[in-house]
């Protein structure tokens, strides 16, 4: 996105104004209602103070005496219009603030249901950092000029009013405000056409500064470990410091700024000054009338800023809106059905004729067919690069097929509809991830149907109740961010028995128990077959691979050979190698 004309950024910023409004139609109503009241009444407290000064204080001096009643009236005229003025300042801020948090949460809302509606892939061409920023500080800014929108709105209903009562008092004293008014928008607009770079510039780098952070912050093992500590705090430096020399660039503009919105209606009150008095002498004024203008004047520079503020903020909204629409306008949904799965038993899957490559990168597999009968156990095994992750990621509909098909049950899976497929199927990743809630939150997930006595079974399954039974408050400690309290082990079993505590017709081990004891490993595929679950497991150890009824054998994305165990170690020279090697290494 480029930053475009000032003109272009005006436009598209009061678009992104419309939808606001149109969203939340009545706060924006009362809000604009409450400072259009306002406006107003500054207008009439300055003819009020003028009609004051000009007919109780002046009289009270000449007089050297001070009317009760004149004083009485002073007060209540003065007392009513402050009444008045704090009833709509709340509710132009009511309404304002109102609006403001309640489209943000909306978009907010919008934008993590759209993550969590498009597929990994996506998720893996975009920087988690950038995705943060988009769902906070992007969302923020879109809409930050809604907070000061209906005291513009008021503004200018002020100004409009003024411009009548200038006229209604003399058309020379007028003049004043249609040189002033005009000169206060286009400085304005001249403002907002310079700020526009720099507030897009600002809204990138605030961006680029959380995903450098995150990432940072997310491999901090590493980086101490490796000891880049120094390394990677001077990388964050360098966007840091641009993100500094962003906002200074806005804070120097905004600084030459507003010295000269403060002081164009200064100069505007000393004209009326100077006319006023020529005019008075002329007899065309009273005192009141001129009073009442200057006051005016002096007034006006707090209110009109408000407009400049909505402008000002434009820029950063249309940034930030640019960078929320990215998100909730992205492609690559799957699309589901609305079928279900016939019977309730363990499901059979089946590969038919599969291809597939990510983006226009080179196919990673070509022509893969096989099934898991239901209630079997297949094992995935193959060199790294060869396409188990890929086909465990198939088997569960993380992504769809370039050619051919993935059925369970002879039903082609887009045919399911997504609560089908949930329910029948379920991936036990390569690496686990384990939420910031108890051993309880994290196998049950707060699913209907999920008590103890079904977590207790899924953890018995997972090989997993004996060390939860040790744990100081069993199913009810907490585990800490990611599962930091707990052993890589530990947390592949306890993400195994997540995925069981839901009774899926198929389970799909991504190499889900690498870090665990081979005979702990062996204990649990054992349980798992016997359960008459349909397991696909993608499987390095021999003793795992043993344990399987049919081992697919894959290279480079192709299936060379399907068959027992011992059936490919007698006939599949590369295979025998390959399990060689894995039973070498896991020595």
């Amino acid at each position: 996105m480029g930053s475009g004309t000032g003109n272009d950024v005006l436009g598209r910023g009061l678009r992104v104004l419309g939808k606001a409004i149109r969203a939340e139609p009545r706060l924006f109503v009362v809000s604009s209602l409450g400072s259009s009241l306002f406006g107003l009444l500054i207008v009439a407290n300055s003819y009020v103070v003028g009609f004051l000064i000009g007919h109780v204080v002046a009289p009270a001096f000449a007089a050297h005496r001070v009317s009760a009643a004149g004083l009485a009236l002073a007060v209540a005229a003065l007392l009513g219009i402050s009444a008045l003025r704090v009833a709509s300042i709340f509710a132009r801020r009511l309404g304002a603030g109102f609006m403001q948090f309640r489209l943000q949460a909306r978009y907010r809302r919008a934008v993590t249901r759209r993550y969590l509606s498009l597929p990994p892939e996506w998720h893996q061409r975009h920087a988690t950092g950038s995705l943060l920023s988009n769902a906070s500080s992007d969302v923020e800014a879109a809409f930050a000029p809604i907070a000061p929108l209906p005291f513009a709105v008021g503004t200018i209903v002020m100004l409009l009013g003024a411009m009548i009562a200038l006229f209604v008092t003399d058309w020379v004293l007028a003049m004043v405000g249609v040189a002033l008014f005009p000169a206060l928008f286009a400085l304005n607009f001249f403002y907002s056409r310079r700020m526009s770079p720099r507030q897009i510039h600002a809204q990138r780098m605030r961006a680029k500064v959380a995903t450098v952070a995150h990432e940072s912050f997310d491999g901090a093992l590493v980086v101490k470990t490796m000891g880049r500590e120094a390394d990677e705090s001077r990388r964050f430096a360098v966007f840091v410091t641009e993100l500094r020399d962003g906002l200074v660039a806005v804070g120097r503009l905004r600084g030459v700024f507003d010295p000269l919105m403060e002081s164009l209606p200064s100069v505007g009150t000393l004209a009326v000054l100077v006319l006023g008095t020529w005019r008075l002498q002329n007899g065309a004024v009273t005192v009141s009338e001129v009073i009442s203008v200057a006051f005016l004047f002096t007034v006006l520079a707090f209110p009109v800023r408000a407009i400049g503020w909505v402008i000002g903020e434009l820029p950063r909204s249309v940034a930030g809106w640019d960078r929320v629409q990215a998100v909730l306008s992205a492609e690559g949904d799957l699309r589901y059905g609305e079928g279900e799965l016939p019977g309730d038993g363990p499901a059979e899957l089946r590969f038919d004729r599969v291809g597939y490559r990510y983006a226009d990168g080179p196919p990673v597999l070509t022509e893969v067919s096989f099934a898991v009968p239901a209630g079997r156990t297949v094992a995935l095994v193959g060199a790294t690069g060869s396409g188990k992750s890929t086909i465990a990621a198939l088997a569960l509909r993380l992504v769809d097929p370039e050619s051919g098909s993935v059925s369970l049950d002879r039903v082609k899976l887009p045919d399911l509809s997504a609560a089908a497929l949930a329910g029948a199927g379920a991936l036990v990743p390569q690496i686990p991830f384990v939420f910031d809630d108890t051993v309880r939150g994290n196998v049950s997930l707060d699913r209907p149907g999920v008590g103890d006595d079904e977590v207790w079974a899924a953890l018995r399954l997972a090989q997993a109740e004996r060390f939860t039974g040790g744990l100081p408050e069993r199913l009810d400690t907490a585990v800490g961010e990611r599962g930091t309290s707990l052993s890589g082990g530990q947390r592949q079993r306890l993400t195994l028995a997540r995925a069981l505590a839901g009774r899926p017709r198929l389970l799909v081990l991504d190499d889900a128990t690498s870090a665990v004891d081979p005979r702990v490993e062996a204990a649990i595929l054992g349980a798992l077959r016997a359960a008459g679950t349909s397991l696909l497991v993608v499987a390095y150890r021999r003793a795992s691979i043993a344990l399987a009824d049919e081992v697919v054998y894959l290279h480079q994305g192709r299936v060379v050979a399907t068959g027992t165990h011992q059936e490919l170690m007698a006939t599949q020279e590369g295979y025998r190698e390959l399990v060689t090697a894995y039973e070498k290494a896991d020595k």
